[in-house]
Parts: C-alpha cells; sequence; structure tokens
C-alpha cells in the first residue's frame, strides 16, 4: 500500500495519507484510453452520429502485480468485493472476463475503480486485453454482479462480515472502526485496496487487505509503521495491529 506516516498540522495526532510506498516507490502516471462505438447506419454507408464513447483511466499502484482502472462511472454501488478464484467469478459477469485472460489472478471492485492483480506475464501486453474486457462490459450494459449468486446487498462477502471481540470491548472497537473509516480507508483506496476491520483481542487490532494491497511487498510494513502507530495515539487500548 502506498501509505505514509505525517503529523497533523497543529501538534496534533498522526495521520495516514497517500504517498510514497514503503518499498517501492512508484509515482501515479495515470494514463487514458478513449474508447468511442461507432454503429454504422442503417444504410451501412456510412456512420451515425456518435452516441457511446467510454474514457478508461489506469493508474499503477504500489504492488507492482496490480493496476486501478477507473471507468468514469459507478462500479460498486455500496461496498466492495474482492474476488481472487474462477469460482468467486461466477458472482459477477466483468470478474468472469478477466478472469479469463491469462495471467490474471484477483479482481478488486470499489466505487469508483476496479483493481486487477495478475499472476504472471507483463502488464504491457495484459492491460489492453484488460481494458476491452471492461469496456465491453460497461458498454453491454450488464449488471456487474449476478442476482441470483446470494450475494449480500453492499457487496462484501460472508467472512468480511463475520467479527470477533468481546462485548466490553465495543466501545475500543467502535472507536478503531471510526479511525479506519475517516483517516485509512480513503488513502487505501486511492492506492486501489480496502481495508477491513476483522477483530480486535487483547489488545490486537486484526485486520484484512483486499484488493491491491493484498500481497503488496509493503504492507507489513504500513501496517506496523503507519495504522499501527495511527491507532495507539488515538486508541490507548490498542497495542498492535495484525493482517489476517
Amino acid at each position: 500500500m502506498g501509505l505514509k506516516l505525517k503529523t497533523a498540522s497543529g501538534g496534533g495526532g498522526p495521520e495516514i495519507s497517500k504517498g510514497t510506498c514503503f518499498a517501492f516507490p512508484l509515482a501515479v502516471s495515470p494514463s487514458y484510453l478513449r474508447i468511442i462505438l461507432t454503429p454504422l447506419s442503417s444504410s451501412g454507408l456510412e456512420p451515425d452520429v456518435l452516441e457511446n464513447s467510454m474514457f478508461i483511466q489506469t493508474e499503477v499502484t504500489p504492488n507492482p502485480a496490480s493496476l486501478k482502472f477507473l471507468p468514469g462511472r459507478p462500479v460498486m454501488m455500496l461496498g466492495t468485493l474482492d474476488i481472487r478464484s474462477t469460482e468467486g467469478a461466477s458472482q459477477s459477469p466483468l470478474a468472469q472476463a478477466l478472469f479469463a485472460i491469462d495471467g490474471i489472478s484477483g479482481v478488486f471492485f470499489g466505487s469508483d475503480f476496479i483493481s486487477v492483480t495478475k499472476s504472471g506475464g507483463d502488464w504491457q501486453q495484459l492491460k489492453p486485453v484488460v481494458l476491452g474486457a471492461i469496456m465491453e462490459h460497461f458498454l453491454s450494459g450488464e449488471p456487474l454482479l449476478n442476482s441470483e449468486t446470494g450475494l449480500p446487498a453492499q457487496g462484501d462477502s460472508q467472512e468480511d462480515s463475520e467479527e470477533f471481540f468481546a462485548e466490553g470491548d465495543a466501545d475500543t472497537v467502535a472507536a478503531i472502526k471510526k479511525l479506519l473509516e475517516s483517516h485509512v480507508r480513503p488513502a487505501v483506496a486511492n492506492d486501489g485496496g480496502d481495508i477491513k476491520f476483522r477483530g480486535f483481542r487483547d489488545g490486537t487490532v486484526y485486520l484484512a487487505m483486499k484488493g491491491a494491497c493484498s500481497g503488496c511487498p509493503s504492507s507489513t510494513a504500513t501496517l506496523r509503521h503507519g495504522i499501527q502507530n495511527l491507532l495507539k495515539h488515538y486508541v490507548p487500548d490498542v497495542q498492535a495491529v495484525e493482517q489476517i
């Protein structure tokens, strides 16, 4: 994840912000693809007025195995969805199309972006194919998710909805979640991922990394030097942060 710890102005506590990745300082250099659908006229001799166009922006992420694609329109209306297998891809026509590309091993849907992770191959060859699959899906008008899969309405998996903490720690957990929502998740989303609270036990906060942040070489350093310091500063009961 491309997060770093900084000191808030005015003497406040530490903040999490988007910035240089701990292990891979990659500059974000977006590229753009404009796709215009040009239908033939009824006579078949010359094109009608262009009605369908689409801009897809791509951004590198701190994880060299993942790219972030912004189609310029909403993706997930609520929540996020991390898909890591062909079986999981069955709940989304777009995910199925992306997993059909040789070398693609992960798809993450955010509010307005799609992070795609590769297990092999080169982005120079893979990116045009991924862009084509995303463009074809959005211009087709197909829904992002198959309604018959029974996926929760917010898009998060059943695993994400399962949390563990003692009843007496409810106030502490509420404070942790509030900090994650306001300080951490927006920065993580900028890097093509998400972070979810999973539990709190004996002073340790357990978090799950999603999208481009899952498997990122710098994620451990980000947890320890960024998120852990932030939570420990504002929530005295927090002693450590672990990824699960």
